[in-house]
Formats: C-alpha cells, structure tokens, sequence
C-alpha cells in the first residue's frame, strides 16, 4: 500500500465518478432553468449538487462543487432582475447543505481511512505468521501461496510452514477454525510452536501432542485447527494428518490423494494420528492445500483438482504450477471464493544429501502403484 501524507487523498475512480454525477446534476438542472425562461423555479434543487459530490469525493472537492453551484444559483437570482428573499433563502440553503455535504465528507473519510488503516495492519499481520518459503528448502523446491476470499484483505487463519531440520524437510500446512484477527492469533500460536518444536522433535506424532497442547491452551472447546505434518528424508515422505484434506501426490501425469491409513481429528481434539509413509521419485510434485480449494464452486460443481491438477501443477517451476492453478480456479468460481485458500507445492529434486531412513515393507504407502 503506497503511503498517503496525512491530509491529502488520492483521485480515485470512484472521487471522479461523485464529482461527474455533481456536475451532471448541476447542469441538467441549470438546463432545466434555462429552458423555464430563466426564472428561478428549481435552483433550490441544486441543494443536492454537494450532497452528489460527498458520496464519494473529499471534502476539499465537495466545497468546490458547492462554490460552483453557490455561483450558477446566484446567476439565475440575478437573471430574475431582482433579489428577492426567497431566491436569498435558496442560495443560502446551497451554502448551508454545501458545508453539511463537507462535513459529511470529512467523517465519510476519516473512517475510511480507520479502515483501510486495519486492513493495512491486518496484512502486516497476516505477512509476519506467513513467511516466505522456498525456492530451495533441503531436498525440495518449494512455493507457497495465499489467496484471500476477500479482495480487501488478505487476512485469515489459514497457515504453512516448510522447515530444513536435522531430521529432514518439515512442512506444515493448516487451517484455523473461525477467520479475522482471532484466526490470525491462533495460526501464529501454531506456527510458533512449531517452529521451535520442529527442531526439537524425532517423531512427527510427538509434534502433533506438542501442537494440540498449544492449540488446546489458546481457544475454547469448539475451535480447532485442522493440519497436515510431512517429513522428507533422503526421499522417504512420511505424513501425519489431523483432519486436513489429503495432500495430491503428481507422479508421471497421475494425481493421487495421499489419505491417510486411519482419520484423526484436528489439533485441539487430542488426535493420534497414524503416519503414511512413501517413496518418492525424482521429479515428484506434492500439492498441500486448505479446504478453501476443496470447497470451491460454481453453480454447485466443485473445481476439478484432481482432473486438472497434472496439467495445471506439473510444468515450469512449482511457483508456475501455483499460479497456473489460482489463475484457472478464480476464473472457475468468476473471482468468487467463499473462504481463503493456502497452497504449498513441491517437488522432490533426488539430490539427497543423507542416506534414506529405513522403513518397514508394511508402511509403505502405495501411491506408486
């Protein structure tokens, strides 16, 4: 947002359009005079001039138009060849509804500016929780992204984080119950814990119990955060889900959901989650997403991810494929989301630097098969 000095506004489309609409009604009025003979019948209407231009425009702008309008009233007065009380009471009454229309203006303004303040602080906000990740995070090139349901503010409780640890490539994807300032405290609660806990932390299970501690400490019995948990290590993937939709594994112009073996509630609810464990190839993509995705439609048909996902996901560099997506998925729902929507995409480079970890025949997914 360019900063603005206190005082001075910038002329926006909508400023012009207020000051058109005055000066439209200003002459079609005038004209109206005009064609009576030139006798002042109407000009009392010329009230509402100033009035037309405090919809929109500042209030500088809307003593302007009132001045203007003041001075085409006292022409027709003066046209009547005489002054007479009540063409003085007209003119008077522009002046008065001039600096009432200004007046109105000011206040119009200053709480627009209160709130384009928030939004403003809100974005900040919303940048300080959501880091930039990529392009290179140990074995994985990653991207991210986020795309507000609300052309005002990029402002929710959606999350992601991508982490190189000692145990590997950590990346966390999640989604918080409820939106606004609230959502936006609790995803900055989770991602602190797991920014420190991710390090800390062997077993991804042991992250879960850390997070769902914190989550359970920060919100009342219905909120909840909802979460997906991967580890990449010498090309083993491994996956713990707690309530968040599947991730989307694309492997040679397929895509697979990656469910997990057993459901698990979101953090919050004590989840013991169950990992999926997987093989990955060079060249493998993996799409994490928040529900927002999952729920986007039009006239009742949900946007095709899975159908669309090879070929909208699996060229150029994985920041391409995510805005190849957003782009198809705002033109789907005609650049109307009913809730924001978080997307990590990824894919595995094969340069593995430490040895793959050793993992039982049985938890092995079958995602390749």
């Amino acid at each position: 947002m360019p900063f603005i000095p206190p005082g001075r506004h910038p002329v926006t489309p909508a400023t012009r359009a207020g000051l058109g609409a005055a000066v439209v009604l200003l002459a079609a009025i005038s004209a109206v005079e005009i064609a009576q003979g030139g006798r002042p019948e109407f000009i009392g209407l010329l009230a509402a001039v100033p009035f037309m231009a405090a919809v929109f425009a500042f209030w500088r702008t809307v003593l302007s138009v009132g001045a203007l309008t003041t001075a085409v009233s006292l022409v027709f007065t003066a046209m009547d060849g005489e002054v007479g009380m009540v063409g003085m009471v007209n003119v008077a009454g522009i002046m008065v509804a001039t600096g009432i229309a200004a007046a109105m203006a000011t206040v119009r303004q200053r709480q627009a500016d209160r709130i384009a303040e928030l939004l403003r602080l809100a974005a900040v906000a919303q940048q300080a929780v959501l880091r930039p990740i990529g392009p290179q995070v140990g074995n994985l090139a990653v991207a991210g992204r986020y795309i507000s349901a609300s052309a005002a503010a990029d402002i929710g409780g959606d999350l992601y984080e991508a982490l190189d640890t000692p145990y590997g490539v950590r990346i966390i994807i999640g989604d918080v119950r409820g939106k606004g300032l609230d959502a936006v405290r609790l995803a900055s609660i989770v991602l602190g814990s797991y920014r420190h806990v991710a390090y800390e932390r062997s077993d991804l299970r042991t992250i879960v119990a850390d997070l769902d501690r914190a989550v359970a400490r920060s919100v009342g019995d219905e909120d909840f955060v909802t979460a997906a948990l991967l580890e990449e290590r010498g090309g083993t993937l491994t996956i713990v889900n707690c309530g968040h939709p599947a991730p989307l594994l694309l492997r040679r112009g397929k895509v697979i959901a990656l469910e997990p073996p057993a459901p698990a509630p979101p953090l919050g609810f004590v989840p013991v989650a169950e990992p999926r464990v997987e093989r990955l190839e060079p060249g493998d993509r993996l799409l994490l997403f928040t529900d927002g995705l999952g729920e986007a439609r039009r006239e009742g048909e949900f946007f095709p991810t899975a159908d669309r996902g090879w070929r909208l996901l699996g060229h150029g560099t994985v920041a391409d494929g995510l805005a190849s997506l957003e782009t198809a998925l705002i033109d789907w729902v005609h650049g109307r989301l009913d809730d924001d929507i978080a997307l990590v995409l990824m894919e595995y480079t094969g340069h593995a630097e430490a040895p793959a970890v050793p993992v039982p025949s049985w938890e092995v997914g079958t995602a390749g098969s």
